[in-house]
Formats: C-alpha cells, structure tokens, sequence
C-alpha cells in the first residue's frame, strides 16, 4: 500500500491517512450572517473519510469578505454553526481544519459597508473580479477596485483578528487553523512588490515584506499552539496579477521563520491550470533544508504523482481539491483504482445541496 493510504503524524494528531481535502470555496453559508448550517455539516462529514479535512477560506471579520455567502468565525452564531461541522467530521474519523482568510484587496465596498477594501498599497488587483449575488443567490462577477493602503492601526487590528479567529476556531471544535497567505490575498499581497509599494517596516526589503506574515503566524501561534497552526502558501502561483521575480526567494525566509515559530505544516497550493509552470524539484529541496515541519502539496495530484512525491520525500502529505467535490468517497476511490466522477461546474458557488452534497459514493452501479 502506498503511503499515501498509511496513517501519519501531524505533531500531536494521528491522521487516518495521508490525504486531505484541500479548502474550495462553495459559497452555502445561511444569511444574514455568513453562518455555517446543517448542509455544510452534511458536505464536510460526507468528506470525512480524508484524514485531514481543511475548510473554505473562512472571514476573520466583517471586513475580512471578497465574495457572497463565505462563512465566517468572529461572531457567537458562526462558532454555533461551526460546531455541527467538527462534530460531524470527527465523527467519521477526520481531523479538520479551519482555514483563516482575509482577502485584502480582492474586495468590493458592499462587503465592508461602503468603505474602501484595505491593503498593503493603494494598488488594484487587474483582471480580478468576486462574486456578488443578491438574497436569492443570483449574482455576477464584479471587477475589484482600488483599495486604501493600511494604516499602522489596520495592520496590528488584522494580525489580532487572526488570533481571536483561531481562537474562536478551537471553541468550535476545530483540530487546528490554517492561515491562507496564499493566491493574491492579503498575506500574498504583503509578500511581492507587484502588490507591496511600502516605505515603512512592511514594504522595500524581502525581510520587511515578510514581517505581515511573521507577526500573523506568531499571534495565531501564541494564542492557540504552534502544533495547530498550519499555513497555506503560493509561490508560484501568478493570478491576480501577483508575479514577483523574487518570491521563491521571499518565500524560503518565510519558511526559515515559520519554521523558527514552530508551525505545524506548510501547505504548498501548486499552479493547477494545464499550462502552469512545474515546481522545480530543486525549490522542493530548500523547502526541506529551510523548514522542518510537515509539508503538504496540492495541485492536480493523481494518485501515481502523490505516490511518487511522499516516496521522494519531498512531501508529508497530499491535498486534493477538485476530485473531492463530486467524490465524497475519493481515498477509497484512489485506493481502490475505481473511476472518478466529474462535477458540474455551474453549481460550484452558491445555490442548495444540488451539486454540493448531492454526489454519491462509489457503487457498482454508478
């Protein structure tokens, strides 16, 4: 059996294999309030037979929003609604996750009561839009704005959201949090000079750009464990207009940090369109040399290619994203060599269980 079906070690968590499913934004929260409900609950435990399940990117705070019916983790009725969820995963054997995101400036002023999205620099992300739909679910694609660059004042307010989040995160039930400081959001935007134009302590110098980063990992760590805090990380990822020369550089001091801090994983989010770039194996090792944690990749991972890297030894474990959706049984799937269904791409974002928690398990018949 490969490893990919062993049961593996995250610091104190015992994983029933080495498969996660990765986060996917799909938009099913109840409103008003972006609240997690009993479909979710039903989508996640359906899921559960992954041995680590990390959530959709999940808002900080009220500011925190990019997109309609995403759900949130700072108020008593989300925690509420969360607590059905870890219930009904662990019940199944899972340990989950709940990724922490603040988009930054992949925003629009209807998510932050008419104010200007914040961001490092005063800068518009090109060629990026969010999804915003009315009560009944019907919405468009918007084009994002220009953002206000944060104030002293904002910075210290988010990296203490990020803490009180995690924090809340545990109350619900949660095994451990997973910062997103990937794919052009706030902490990404931090990270490059395409999105970072600072002239104080958080701009000019790749150690100043890392600095966002840092004091995020250190207060979600001081509050709840470096052993349940894990981050999400995207270095060759370019979308949103975030390319950057120096950040394969920037992201190893990163990691030389996270791995001073003690997180417990890095969790690579890989290029996952057909022409993307591969991820030279050579980076793979200064990952390894630079941070002792466990490393998870995600990516368009078949079961031959996680086989093939946990047995490098240049991964821990693998993630999953897409597969999962219209597989909710994908390890045995994998395990078994069955066939994988496709999902249905309009229902990916908002709308009922139809498309969510609708696909079956494998049968003889399907």
């Amino acid at each position: 059996m490969t490893k990919l079906f062993h049961k593996t070690q995250l610091k104190g968590l015992t994983l029933q294999n080495s498969v996660v499913m990765a986060p996917m934004t799909r938009a099913r929260s109840s409103q008003p309030g972006n609240v997690p409900n009993d479909m979710m609950a039903t989508y996640y435990q359906q899921r559960a037979s992954a041995g680590l399940i990390i959530t959709e990117a999940t808002q900080i705070s009220d500011d925190s929003q990019g997109y309609s019916f995403t759900p949130g983790i700072y108020t008593d009725a989300q925690i509420e609604g969360w607590k059905s969820v870890t219930t009904a995963a662990k019940a199944q054997g899972a340990a989950i996750f709940c990724q922490l995101w603040h988009v930054g400036r992949v925003s629009h002023p209807i998510f932050q009561k008419g104010e200007l999205p914040i961001a490092p620099s005063a800068l518009a992300p090109t060629e990026t839009q969010v999804w915003i739909a009315d009560e009944n679910g019907n919405g468009n694609m918007v084009d994002c704005i220009q953002p206000r660059e944060m104030t002293q004042a904002d910075i210290d307010r988010v990296v203490q959201d990020f803490a009180n989040s995690a924090k809340k995160a545990i109350e619900a039930g949660f095994d451990g949090v997973e910062i997103h400081g990937a794919n052009g959001y706030l902490i990404d935007e931090f990270l490059r000079r395409s999105s970072n134009h600072r002239t104080d302590q958080y701009g000019g110098s790749q150690e100043n750009r890392i600095r966002f980063l840092v004091e995020v990992a250190e207060a979600v760590a001081g509050e709840i464990g470096a052993d349940r805090t894990g981050i999400r990380m995207s270095p060759y990822i370019t979308q949103r207009n975030m390319a950057d020369e120096e950040m394969i550089e920037v992201m190893l001091k990163a990691a030389k940090e996270l791995d001073r801090i003690g997180l417990v994983y890095i969790h690579l989010s890989e290029a996952d369109w057909n022409d993307a770039p591969q991820v030279p194996e050579q980076f793979r090792r200064d990952l390894r040399a630079a941070y002792s944690g466990k490393i998870i990749v995600a990516g368009k991972y078949t079961r031959d290619r996680a086989t093939s890297i946990l047995k490098s030894g240049l991964a821990d474990i693998v993630a999953f994203g897409r597969p999962f959706i219209a597989n909710p049984d994908l390890p045995r799937r994998l395990a078994e060599g069955l066939p994988l269904a496709e999902f249905d791409g309009s229902l990916l974002f908002g709308g009922t269980r139809q498309g969510y928690s609708s696909y079956p398990e494998w049968s003889g018949a399907a």
